[in-house]
């Protein structure tokens, strides 16, 4: 079987690929990004990873909103908010992700990827949300 990361660099080319102008190729990013972080991730990475499963989980937003959202939020220097790191990052991973037949299945056991990561970081809720009111979007 394939790496965590080979499963993700296909299931990456499979996404880029899609022709679904919703742009499902962004929750893969943020879900790979916050399922394998560590302390020498860089803040805003890790946010911007979480403000897209929030968006996409919570608010069932679309890969193409959450990436004008990373554009609008990179736009002024701040202070990223403190994530928790679970030891926990969710039951799901890319490569189950890539055993799910390509087409509808396998998108959704992408949205199941991104629901069993961010329920991983669900003390982080808090933080995220307050970002996006404090700078009125989401």
């Amino acid at each position: 079987m394939a790496s965590e990361q080979d499963a993700y660099h296909e299931l990456s080319a499979y996404t880029m690929a899609h022709r679904d102008p919703a742009f499902i190729h962004q929750h893969v990013v943020d879900a790979f990004a916050a399922q394998h972080a560590d302390q020498g991730t860089k803040p805003i990475k890790l946010t911007f990873a979480l403000v897209g499963l929030y968006l996409h989980v919570e608010k069932h937003r679309t890969g193409r909103h959450i990436q004008r959202i990373h554009m609008k939020l990179a736009q002024r220097k701040r202070p990223w908010p403190t994530v928790i790191l679970p030891r926990d990052r969710g039951t799901i991973t890319a490569r189950d992700v890539m055993l799910a037949p390509a087409g509808p299945e396998r998108d959704k056991a992408i949205d199941a990827w991104c629901a069993s990561v961010w329920n991983a970081f669900r003390e982080n809720r808090q933080a995220i949300s307050e970002l996006l009111e404090r700078d009125d979007v989401g």
